[in-house]
């Protein structure tokens, strides 16, 4: 396998049962093996996305003084602007050569939520830059709740497990920037070999490869979805869950050959997290004699608080 597997959420929203059913084996399937797929047919339109970039693009073309105004303390970069080298891969200690805004759930008024999440930062200087964010966080959050019941299927779960979870969960959507690179650097890559903390991420074609997979064997392979596609993966939450059942893959982003330095990268995944009450306990369903529960009880948003200070957006 030298790409990741492509479905097509349409084959999921049919009403033959069996075109749905291939959805769920082929996406099962493919998370089983190598954690990632490309997918086609969903919520994003072409005209959301390009009216996206060009607010992103806007925002980190400001002068750093303007940006760093949105930069807020004590939210451990949930909300708003985190400036470049801030974050960095579990383990490594060279930051990343990025930087990124964070847009959050902004859940229903009759969620009923047990914990309050902040608010998101307004970028005065671009009137069109939050509404266009929360759109798309919208058309994600939506195409991540139809994989999700793929998902719950395939685990042998009711179809709509999750969805009590993922809808008005704490979700994130991140427009990152990547800036030419003007000097050799130190060790550090766009973003370090990881593994995502949450249950799935869902990212829109980013402006230039660098996209990388680790095969089970130990092989690197560029992730190429096509230009309409979405690449999603398997999250540790997941995988938590589901006790190894599906796999979160680690991937990275490498620096781009010397003769592209000069070129910036843009990238917008979507982090699909559930609300933080919701048990990562491993399902019995995915405990058995050869798959011993892996991992101790643990709740989402304890899990997040504890990841967030191992890459060092949040200090102990």
């Amino acid at each position: 396998m030298n790409n990741i597997p492509s479905v097509n959420l349409a084959d999921f929203l049919s009403e033959d049962p069996k075109r749905k059913q291939k959805f769920v084996d082929e996406i099962g399937k493919a998370y089983e093996e190598i954690g990632f797929v490309s997918l086609n047919n969903h919520f994003l339109s072409d005209e959301l996305v390009d009216e996206l970039y060009k607010e992103v693009k806007g925002f980190f073309a400001l002068p750093l003084e303007t940006k760093k105004k949105y930069e807020i303390e004590g939210l451990g970069g949930q909300r708003g602007y985190v400036s470049f080298g801030k974050e960095h891969a579990k383990g490594k200690k060279e930051g990343d050569l990025k930087e990124f805004w964070h847009f959050g759930q902004e859940p229903s008024e009759d969620a009923n939520l047990s914990d309050t999440y902040p608010d998101n930062v307004e970028v005065e200087e671009l009137p069109d830059f939050n509404k266009t964010g929360m759109e798309a966080y919208r058309m994600l959050e939506k195409t991540g709740v139809y994989v999700l019941r793929a998902l719950a299927l395939y685990i042998g779960l009711d179809e709509f497990y999750f969805d009590h979870w993922a809808a008005n969960g704490n979700s994130i959507l991140r427009p990152i920037h990547y800036p030419p690179i003007t000097e050799e650097p130190k060790g550090a890559v766009r973003a370090g070999a990881h593994g995502d903390i949450n249950l799935i991420t869902l990212l829109m074609g980013a402006s230039a490869g660098g996209l990388q997979v680790l095969r089970k064997d130990g092989e690197w392979i560029d992730a190429i979805p096509k230009e309409d596609e979405l690449v999603i993966n398997v999250g540790d939450m997941l995988e938590r869950l589901t006790n190894n059942k599906l796999r979160s893959t680690i991937h990275r982003v490498v620096n781009p050959p010397k003769e592209e330095w000069g070129s910036p990268r843009y990238s917008i995944p979507f982090f699909m997290h559930p609300r933080s009450d919701m048990k990562l306990n491993c399902l019995e369903k995915c405990i058995d004699d050869e798959h011993p529960k892996a991992y101790d009880d643990i709740t989402a948003g304890e899990f997040l608080h504890q990841r967030l200070v191992e890459i060092g957006l949040i200090k102990k």
